[in-house]
């Protein structure tokens, strides 16, 4: 049985998720929720209308995703945090000269 083309869009995502990734790298951290909502469709559109998808898998794949989301954005907010906590102690630390030692 012969797989039906995918449309670009669709393809352009799938090769992006197929694309080895390093951690450093912006590998997954370019897919989004548009990604996500198309990858979706696409598995809707080329699912067996006689055996379609488990309900219960769908959910768990829009729970993962938006647990995912949050987390991405908890580390983002952590590491402004960490970037201001470091300019507030480089400021201290310019506006207080160095005490001398104490015998």
């Amino acid at each position: 049985m012969e797989t039906p083309a995918l449309p670009p869009a669709a393809q352009a995502t799938l090769d992006r998720l197929n694309t080895p990734s390093r951690l450093a790298g912006n590998g997954l951290a370019r897919l989004d929720g548009g990604d996500f909502l198309r990858l979706l469709t696409t598995q809707l559109t080329m699912q067996d209308p006689l055996e379609p998808a488990d309900n219960e898998a769908m959910l768990a794949q829009m729970a993962q995703f938006s647990a995912l989301a949050a987390t991405t954005a908890s580390g983002a907010t952590l590491e402004e945090i960490s970037a201001k906590l470091d300019r507030l102690i480089a400021a201290q630390e310019a506006a207080n000269p160095a005490a001398p030692a104490q015998p």
